[in-house]
């Protein structure tokens, strides 16, 4: 059996054999040959590689025919040296076919590696937030990853596999049946002693692989969430490191058990082969020794068949389990398919205009907004668990209407759940408004592009985001050709500059996973940096001073005032007292604005305002439950 018969049979057994079951999706063979067509001149070239790699099968036990029959029996010493010669020729050209093939396959399967998680990335990127809410990450990655890579299996062993085999066994069986009928019936009648062992391997690996996968998924879950900031600071002040790690060493020793059980089963099936296909040569060499004896054929045709022989029960084997093989890469594109097929929520109308006021006009006009269903924004197979939704949320945000004019400051305050975040979010298009518009400039937000709307807002969060780079290359996320002096100014104006000066790297210092290595007061101030390094024309500030000690609150607000100055700005209070100065400031209850006005009018009026204010100013509380983002 050759090495890549073996192989191939060997990850065809390893496959999810529940895969033969499914159905296809009507088109999708049509759109994975529309994947290979830039590829077509390479495909043809490395099918070719393949059939004449599968003739030089044929070819050596031919030669070896004519060298015993016609140079070593007869004592022809110079055909025994021209055929010697010749077989080290087609050894050498073999060779070099199988690096032109191992070549073109390469090209094959690395550009449909690459087209595929390029376009799979760029997709996903399109996506909604909505759609991020609820997929697991993880499932994400392996469709990028592993249904990428299965995928690309199409094309390159499942094809060439199956080429090599259809190609090798028709040489090999009518080159077999021509030399001798009577030994090529024989040893197909023992082809069943091959599936066999194939079989019953075959089941408890495709079990185990099973099981590998699961308890593997399972580590990795575990250290995904025990070694990142927030979960290793957990399980510091609560956890119990001796039953964490019993718990990780048991699904360890786990994967180590069903190592040494998968290592001994491939051991076993390949000394079965290579047992059963001994045997066959054995009796092989019995019945052609008695033909030889009596004449019926030659010494040099019973070691051409034995030869053969070897190279027979491969392709058989291999092609018994085709269909698993075809199915499972099919299966791997269907995948993949499914993700590009997930229309993203929000995306730019047909002839878009592009936005780049500097000033803006901000308007609400009876914008009603509901969160999308589950089955709008995501699929069921990239979420750890897919049930369907018992309770939808309903309207969140009802019949609402306000101007925020140009240079305006607009601060949104209320109780939890009263629709705050959710206003900051439609305005960059994050979700789209369920009813009414959403307009700047008097130009509706959807009737513009995402890019040009999303490069003229600048957001900072309560809890700052911050990638595990270097200071230098978080703040060039926002202007990625900042100069050294821009970012210094922008520094400057944050609040942050004396800090990073301070620091031994500067600018080139690590800001650890999430910005950990800084302190909350310094990751807002290097937040809003970021924010006046892009000069956004709207500013969006979702509750950026909550949770800050005094000293850091004061360095933040004389940052914001910087990032505020001149431009429209809508800002989420979480301490009333930020806001007194405010253009207005709308109250929000149950998705609705119930009251509105400028500090002083919403103080008199004695309504909600008034009843959160005076709580605040009675207690000096920095942390009032009723003032959580929603």
């Amino acid at each position: 059996m050759s090495m890549q018969a073996a192989w191939m049979t060997h990850r065809s057994m390893t496959a999810d054999p529940s895969v033969k079951a499914q159905r296809l999706k009507p088109g999708t063979v049509k759109r994975i040959f529309a994947f290979a067509k830039p590829y077509r001149t390479s495909i043809f070239i490395f099918l070719a590689t393949v059939v004449v790699d599968a003739g030089f099968i044929v070819a050596t036990p031919l030669l070896l025919l004519r060298l015993i029959d016609d140079g070593v029996i007869p004592k022809n010493g110079a055909l025994v040296t021209e055929l010697a010669l010749l077989v080290g020729l087609l050894a050498i050209a073999d060779a070099a076919v199988s690096m032109l093939g191992r070549y073109f396959s390469s090209r094959i399967g690395e550009g449909l590696i690459y087209d595929l998680r390029a376009l799979v990335f760029a997709h996903v990127q399109r996506q909604s937030i909505a759609f991020f809410t609820r997929t697991q990450t993880g499932a994400l990655i392996s469709r990028i990853n592993s249904d990428v890579m299965g995928a690309q299996q199409a094309f390159t062993a499942t094809l060439s596999g199956v080429v090599s085999n259809v190609v090798s066994l028709v040489l090999v069986g009518v080159t077999m049946l021509i030399l001798s009928w009577q030994i090529t019936i024989f040893s197909l009648l023992l082809l069943p002693l091959f599936l066999i062992p194939t079989k019953w391997v075959g089941r408890k690996l495709q079990a185990l692989t099973r099981e590998s996968f699961d308890v593997n998924a399972q580590m990795s879950s575990t250290m995904t969430e025990r070694f990142n900031v927030s979960g290793a600071m957990l399980v510091a002040l609560y956890g119990q490191p001796a039953l964490e790690q019993e718990y990780f060493r048991s699904r360890a020793r786990r994967v180590a058990d069903i190592g040494i059980k998968t290592a001994m089963l491939n051991r076993l099936f390949f000394i079965a082969l290579t047992s059963v296909a001994a045997i066959a040569t054995a009796f092989a060499y019995g019945i052609g020794g008695h033909l030889a004896i009596n004449g019926g054929v030659t010494v040099g045709t019973l070691l051409a068949i034995t030869a053969l022989l070897a190279r027979l029960y491969g392709p058989l084997t291999a092609l018994s389990n085709v269909r698993l093989d075809v199915m499972t890469s099919l299966v791997s594109f269907e995948r993949v398919f499914e993700v590009l097929d997930l229309e993203p929520m929000v995306k730019d109308r047909e002839a878009a205009q592009t936005y780049s006021g500097r000033n803006p006009q901000l308007t609400f006009s009876n914008v009603g907004f509901a969160y999308p269903r589950a089955h709008e924004i995501s699929l069921a197979s990239l979420e750890s668990v897919a049930k369907a939704e018992t309770v939808e949320s309903g309207e969140v945000l009802k019949n609402l209407s306000f101007t925020a004019e140009p240079g305006t400051l607009t601060a949104l305050v209320g109780p939890s759940g009263a629709g705050k975040t959710t206003i900051t979010t439609l305005i960059p298009r994050l979700y789209d408004v369920t009813s009414g518009t959403i307009s700047i400039d008097g130009h509706d937000i959807r009737d513009l592009t995402l890019e040009s709307l999303r490069n003229s807002i600048g957001v900072v969060m309560q809890d700052a985001h911050l990638f595990h780079e270097t200071i230098a290359e978080n703040l060039r996320y926002a202007k990625s050709d900042a100069t050294q002096e821009e970012m210094q100014a922008a520094c400057e104006a944050a609040q942050i500059w004396k800090l990073i000066e301070s620091l031994p790297n500067g600018f080139d210092t690590m800001v650890g996973e999430r910005g950990h290595r800084l302190s909350g007061g310094e990751k807002q101030r290097l937040a809003i940096a970021r924010l006046l390094l892009k000069s956004p024309a709207l500013v969006i500030l979702d509750e950026a001073t909550a949770h800050l000690d005094s000293e850091n609150e004061s360095l933040v607000h004389a940052a914001l005032e910087s990032a505020l100055k001149g431009r429209t700005s809508i800002v989420i209070a979480h301490r009333l007292s930020t806001v007194r100065d405010a253009d207005q400031i709308l109250v929000l209850e149950n998705g609705s604005i119930i009251e509105r006005g400028k500090h002083d009018e919403l103080v008199a009026l004695g309504g909600l305002y008034a009843d959160l204010y005076n709580r605040q100013d009675l207690t000096g509380s920095a942390n009032e439950n009723s003032s959580i983002n929603n």
